[in-house]
């Protein structure tokens, strides 16, 4: 059997006010996948990132997490917010560090490793600047390295390029598709921006309906070798207008 990275199998989710948010619920992500989850705002998307983080559990329904079912996910995925959330008053190796010294690595032990990956993610001579000192996009780079740095298989990326200009913004996709590729990690990405989603997923998940009985899944016909001029493809093109439609259709609703 091909192993799975994550598994909603029939999950149910009522907020204690009485809002239901999944209803029997199901799907599967397999190692080495990025999956972009899209859909209107309230649709469900942060609901089911608490759920795959352990912060929320499913009323009824089972979520595994390589294996392993609920109540064993909480610290097991590595997370990258909307905003970076860096500490300021520690510098980019001491924030890179925190995930290293949480697990009991010792400082010495941990500086050693940020410092062998500060080139490789684009930050190299930065690590005694503060937080106040970078850009938008730096800031980024040392949250995803911090997530990395959790050692978790699963990489939970909550529309972390939404505040960043545009020229930022398409800089760090790319950058993302390169980290990918090399690290083949298992991401699941919340986005409300149809054209990056198009771009860095190998499935998308479309949220409709509330409660959410069941994900559209759309599979994006490219290779992980690509670039954003794949998106200008007729079918991509096809592909984008599609979903906006079905979006615009849920907003009307």
């Amino acid at each position: 059997m091909k192993s799975r990275m994550l598994t909603f199998d029939k999950a149910s989710f009522t907020y204690p006010s009485g809002s239901m948010i999944l209803d029997e619920l199901s799907f599967t992500i397999q190692p080495g996948e990025f999956i972009s989850i899209v859909g209107v705002s309230g649709s469900g998307k942060s609901t089911i990132f608490r759920l795959v983080t352990g912060l929320d559990e499913p009323n009824t329904g089972s979520i595994s997490l390589a294996g392993e079912q609920n109540g064993q996910r909480l610290a097991k995925v590595g997370y990258m917010p909307q905003q970076d959330l860096l500490l300021p008053w520690r510098t980019v190796l001491e924030n890179a560090c925190l995930p290293l010294e949480l697990a009991g690595i010792d400082k010495p032990s941990a500086r050693e490793q940020v410092l062998a990956l500060l080139d490789e993610f684009g930050l190299a001579g930065t690590e005694n600047r503060y937080p106040g000192e970078l850009s938008g996009g730096m800031k980024q780079r040392v949250a995803f390295l911090r997530a990395v740095l959790s050692g978790n298989s699963l990489l939970l990326l909550d529309e972390p390029f939404s505040a960043l200009d545009a020229i930022t913004r398409l800089s760090m996709q790319e950058w993302l598709i390169d980290q990918w590729k090399k690290r083949q990690a298992t991401v699941l990405f919340i986005t409300h921006d149809v054209e990056e989603a198009l771009l860095l997923s190998d499935r998308i998940f479309l949220l409709k309906n509330k409660p959410v009985t069941a994900i559209e899944e759309i599979e994006i016909p490219l290779a992980k070798r690509r670039t954003r001029k794949a998106i200008h493809h007729p079918e991509m093109i096809a592909l984008k207008e599609q979903l906006l439609h079905q979006l615009r259709s849920e907003v009307h609703i």
